[in-house]
């Protein structure tokens, strides 16, 4: 649809980048304006008044038929989703990708992946994704290209123990954990806020209730509660006292690295934690109570079914269409588009301290 009255304007228009809005960011991903350096990136404030959006955004949006939205997960103005589609507005969800940076997202790291969404978020486990249909219908056998580049992946990913964050220290879990002498049960933290949980879980669960949970179910194995980063570092809230479950398990009270955690565990509860995946790469039986990206493929342990999931993967098929198909890679420091295997080197050189971090 064009909105442009005679071919003057239309020439004016074509030396301007094509606009980019962006709604429901916090003004500090600035990392933007390096990832989409074609368009002009305009962002709205983080949390508009339905009126704003109404009175100024829309008629905003609608003066180039060039325009572009995005919005970060689902904190977009209501109904924002629906006006691009009515006037036929390229729009996409944005997240962080699963690999992500060394340091967690609340300390204001741009990261190297982001999944760009056209349907509903990869954790909303009540609507069909774009992941989810890569997963449903994607023919992984008749790639092997792709399948011998997602085991090398996999497989670099695990030398290097690198996680989607990684500001975790390493340690000698031995010293922590101890002798190991029964079965070993590891409880992973959520942030209880987090959407993943809201939209991924039919009811809600508590970090606590899970722990009771791994405990009811292994009254003889030892149980650690790993609680989640941003909870250990202060910039998220725990809603559940961890000291309310420290006589049944092992409280981690340090930010350790998930390779190090996950070293001599034979079995993992979680919520809808991406630690899950990064557990059954491990070979690490898993439970989840939610319903994250990589349950009901034949894989999990599932608390929560999802109909739409018949179809049975490997943990290679869901690697390549999580960590390939499905996320774009960027380098902060060369600004540049990249792929996996440059991420996986990035962030390596990163976490040794060889390329500067910039924020």
């Amino acid at each position: 649809m064009s909105f442009m009255t005679g071919s003057p304007a239309e020439a004016a228009l074509a030396q301007c980048k094509p606009p980019l809005f962006l709604f429901g960011f916090s003004h500090w991903k600035t990392f933007m304006h390096d990832w989409f350096p074609n368009h002009e990136v305009i962002f709205s404030r983080p949390n508009l008044l339905p009126l704003e959006f109404k009175l100024y955004w829309k008629r905003r949006i609608l003066r180039d038929p060039r325009a572009t939205v995005l919005a970060w997960q689902y904190k977009g103005p209501a109904g924002l989703k629906e006006f691009c589609r009515f006037y036929g507005i390229p729009f996409r969800y944005v997240e962080d990708g699963f690999i992500r940076s060394v340091e967690i997202g609340a300390l204001r790291v741009p990261p190297l992946s982001l999944a760009l969404e056209s349907q509903d978020m990869y954790f909303n486990a009540s609507a069909p994704s774009d992941l989810e249909d890569i997963l449903r219908t994607y023919d992984f056998r008749a790639d092997c290209a792709l399948m011998a580049r997602a085991k090398a992946a996999r497989e670099k990913l695990l030398a290097s123990r690198l996680s989607k964050y990684n500001s975790g220290q390493s340690v000698n879990i031995t010293s922590i954990y101890g002798e190991k002498k029964k079965k070993r049960v590891l409880v992973i933290g959520q942030v209880e806020r987090d959407a993943s949980i809201r939209y991924g879980c039919m009811k809600k669960v508590t970090n606590n209730e899970l722990v009771r949970l791994a405990r009811n179910e292994n009254p003889e194995a030892q149980i650690i509660y790993k609680p989640h980063p941003e909870v250990l570092k202060g910039t998220a809230t725990a809603e559940s006292n961890p000291e309310l479950v420290r006589k049944i398990a092992m409280i981690l009270d340090r930010d350790l690295s998930l390779a190090d955690a996950l070293e001599s565990v034979d079995h993992v509860y979680t919520i809808t934690s991406l630690s899950g995946f990064e557990a059954l790469m491990r070979n690490i039986k898993v439970t989840t109570i939610g319903c994250p990206f990589y349950s009901g493929w034949g894989l999990t342990d599932d608390r929560q079914p999802n109909p739409r999931r018949d179809r049975i993967l490997t943990i290679d098929e869901i690697f390549a269409a999580a960590y390939i198909l499905y996320p774009k890679y960027f380098d902060p420091t060369a600004k540049t588009p990249i792929e996996i295997e440059q991420a996986l080197d990035l962030l390596v050189e990163m976490r040794s301290g060889q390329v500067e971090r910039t924020g």
